[in-house]
């Protein structure tokens, strides 16, 4: 039984540690004005470029209706902006303004402070271990994704 209550605190703690971690890059995001899902927009064109609204959707993985509506809103606050595509006139280029690269400088610039932070006194070896443990659970939950509950109603493995 000692098992079973140490892999339960495990998963409390990664629970947890996941929503900390979700309400700390939220309240970063917020401070620049960002939703996770237009932040996810502006860090798909920072590293990979100007690509066409379908190139995009599919780099961040929405449907097209949502990418028109996420890059509407970028390009109203200013952080984005559309031009014709050089060759296929059904297409359009999404492009970051000078706005959005700075935005983006600024994000990534707070992720490398927010790595400092939490890291940088860690023991290598606590480093190492807890990289390790992260890689193995990330791959765990990818390989293996929650089982459907077939009670009706049944939202939470506590209900």
């Amino acid at each position: 039984m000692k098992q079973l209550h140490d892999e339960r605190d495990a998963l409390d703690h990664l629970f947890a540690l996941s929503a900390a971690t979700s309400e700390f890059m939220e309240r970063g995001l917020a401070q620049r004005g960002l939703s996770r899902a237009r932040a996810s927009v502006l860090w798909a064109l920072h590293r990979q470029g100007p690509m066409t609204q379908r190139e995009l959707s599919d780099a961040v993985g929405v449907t097209p209706r949502n990418i028109t509506g996420l890059v509407d809103a970028l390009e109203a606050c200013g952080h984005a902006v559309r031009n014709p595509h050089p060759s296929d006139r059904r297409a359009t280029i999404v492009s970051l303004t000078d706005k959005g690269n700075e935005t983006m400088d600024g994000v990534q610039n707070g992720y490398r402070e927010s790595a400092s932070r939490l890291f940088s006194d860690m023991p290598e070896e606590d480093l190492a271990a807890f990289l390790s443990v992260a890689d193995r659970l990330i791959g765990r939950v990818r390989e293996h994704p929650p089982a459907r509950h077939s009670t009706p109603g049944r939202t939470s493995p506590l209900s």
